[in-house]
């Protein structure tokens, strides 16, 4: 697991606003554990806070050309280039003093940004990272533009650009680390073509923009400029949906397919990805399991985990569970139980596929009462180095140990030990994936 970071100390940057062209100053201060990250209008009257994650302070901008914040009268746009950074470096908490507007443009891209706080130090603290891993596919589309995520084990994002100009028809897919990030992504600059440049200076935008900051797309190529990558385009918007995203105010796991999208249509996703976290989370709440004195586990708690019921519940407590990590678990076998009817009347023996399938159901209640786990539901992928050692009959309390060897957020393999008055009578390693009930 990754831990959250912060900055070790505080950090300045002064520029221009892109849009507004005023000078502002950011500053930037450590924050701790769960602390989140914070912005700070300090030139105005109480010094109003927007924090990420707050869904009320998320406000667009003037066709779609930015991402803002706002809080009663308080403003702060563009400032999907310095989420960008924070996303990118992982950050997690962090105050943002800001005198003015407008975070400050730099070179239009998120470069400096990460150059001031990796000066500033970035380092871990004692918590782990709070991800969300996406469920279940999500899609918004508008107007011939579409952007949807999808479930991964890390974050992904691939963007396809399609401008009418030859040089902006690209494509690029980039597994978003720190290091990724700095090196591929950061630097790229803030595009517009030249008669969109013309047309927002006539709105009064784009006052801080010049050919220097900012890729102006003329007939001809690059206006005064050179490109950092040929695809530099295309790697801008993959650094502005990293931005617009992390206005969610925590990292997420899932694969971003962007294209032809802007700022609107990514916030329009962002939306969605929160409403699908809360529902998961209500579900949390629904499948919250309540351990009894005595035992870790008993089986209502059991039940409230794992779907399975009479005749084909195989475990009746949990001794001992490390949530994710490891349990110990009985099964109680009776001269009762359903497959003795025919397995075998005149010689009652417990079939070996239901040793294997108790244990299964052991590991299961291991993985899913994990908190990304709850309300899934566990099928067997595989099963290997499967050996009986001996027969169980009725009478006997079987001890079933179970370790989780590997766990991601779809698949898992387990080993599994199966004990009859401290002898081993079966052992297996087991594969499985998840699903939704």
């Amino acid at each position: 697991m990754s831990k959250q970071r912060t900055i070790a100390q505080e950090c300045i940057l002064t520029g221009k606003g892109l849009h507004t062209g005023h000078l502002v100053n950011v500053t930037f201060k450590p924050a701790g554990v769960n602390a989140g990250i914070s912005f700070v209008r300090v030139d105005m009257a109480g010094c109003p806070v927007m924090k990420l994650g707050d869904m009320n302070v998320i406000a667009g901008g003037n066709a779609g050309r930015y991402s803002a914040l706002k809080n009663g009268d308080a403003l702060i746009y563009t400032v999907e280039h310095l989420l960008s950074a924070l996303s990118g470096l992982g950050i997690d908490n962090l105050i943002i003093d800001i005198d003015g507007d407008e975070v400050p443009g730099l070179d239009g891209s998120a470069a400096e940004y990460v150059k001031a706080l990796k000066g500033a130090g970035i380092v871990e603290l004692e918590a782990e990272k709070n991800y969300y891993e996406i469920k279940e596919p999500i899609c918004v589309a508008k107007n011939g533009a579409s952007v949807m995520i999808v479930p991964a084990d890390d974050f992904k994002v691939s963007y396809a650009l399609e401008y009418p100009h030859p040089m902006l028809r690209q494509s690029v897919t980039f597994t978003v680390t720190p290091e990724t990030y700095e090196h591929d992504i950061a630097c790229c600059r803030t595009f517009c073509l030249k008669d969109e440049a013309d047309a927002l200076l006539a709105k009064g935008l784009g006052q801080g923009a010049t050919t220097t900051n900012t890729l102006v797309f003329g007939p001809s190529g690059v206006v005064d400029n050179e490109l950092r990558f040929t695809d530099e385009a295309g790697r801008h918007k993959t650094l502005d949906c990293i931005g617009d995203l992390y206005l969610l105010g925590f990292p997420i796991k899932g694969h971003v397919f962007a294209f032809k999208s802007g700022h609107n249509l990514n916030r329009e996703l962002l939306k969605k990805i929160a409403e699908q976290k809360s529902k998961y989370e209500a579900k949390r709440e629904l499948f919250k399991v309540e351990a009894k004195e005595g035992s870790a586990m008993d089986v209502r708690a059991i039940m409230n985990i794992i779907p399975h019921r009479y005749p084909f519940l195989l475990v009746d407590r949990i001794l001992e569970i490390e949530t994710g990590k490891r349990a110990v678990a009985i099964k109680n076998v009776t001269m009762n139980e359903a497959f003795f009817q025919g397995h075998f009347p005149a010689r009652p023996v417990m079939p070996g596929v239901l040793m294997l399938e108790a244990m299964a159901q052991v590991a299961a209640v291991t993985l899913l009462s994990t908190p990304s786990l709850l309300g899934k539901i566990g099928f067997y992928m595989s099963v290997d180095a499967v050996k009986f050692r001996k027969v169980v009959e009725p009478g006997d309390q079987v001890v079933m140990e179970v370790e989780i060897v590997k766990a991601r957020s779809r698949i898992a393999h387990a080993k599994g030990v199966c004990k009859v008055d401290g002898q081993v009578v079966c052992e297996a390693e087991m594969g499985f994936a998840f699903g939704d009930q």
